[in-house]
C-alpha cells in the first residue's frame, strides 16, 4: 500500500471513530493536521503522531529519519495557519517551529516519553524541526 493509500485510510478511520484507530497506530497519539499546499494552495491533510510539551502540542518532522523534510512541513513554514483535528474537536491553530532551548525541551520530552524517536535523528544529518500547534483564540 502506497503512503498516499495508507494515510488516507488512516484519516478515514479516524474521523469515523472519533479519533480512535486500529492497527499499528492503535497506541498512538494521533491527530489529523490539514495545511494549505506551499506550492497549490490545496488544503492537504495528514495524520501524525503529537506528544504535549509544556502544554503545548508538538509534532515532528522526522519522516523516521529521512533525508528530506516531508511536504507539511512546507507547507506550514508556507502557510502556519493550519486545521487540527484531535478525537472529535476541530480548531485552527497556528504552527510555530521551535528553536533553541524550545527546540531543547521538546526534544529531550520527546525522546523521553518515545525513546525510538532519538533514533530518527541519527539516521539523517538535518535537524529534525519540532513544531508547536498553538490554538487560535486560545
Amino acid at each position: 500500500m502506497s503512503t498516499n493509500n495508507f494515510n488516507q485510510a488512516v484519516i478515514e478511520e479516524f474521523r469515523a471513530n472519533h479519533g480512535v484507530v486500529g492497527g499499528r497506530l492503535a497506541q498512538s497519539s494521533l491527530l489529523l493536521l490539514t495545511t494549505t499546499g506551499a506550492k497549490t494552495g490545496l488544503p492537504r491533510t495528514t495524520p501524525l503522531g503529537y506528544w504535549i510539551v509544556d502544554g503545548k502540542i508538538v509534532i515532528i518532522a522526522s519522516v523516521m529519519g529521512a533525508p528530506k523534510h516531508p511536504a507539511w512541513y512546507h507547507n506550514l513554514v508556507a502557510h502556519p495557519e493550519v486545521t487540527v483535528e484531535l478525537g472529535d474537536e476541530r480548531f485552527q491553530a497556528r504552527a510555530v517551529p521551535l528553536e533553541g532551548a524550545d527546540w531543547d525541551r521538546a526534544h529531550a520530552e520527546v525522546t523521553r516519553q518515545a525513546p525510538a524517536i532519538a533514533e530518527h535523528h541519527t539516521r539523517t544529518s538535518r535537524k529534525i524541526p519540532y513544531v508547536a500547534l498553538l490554538r487560535e483564540n486560545a
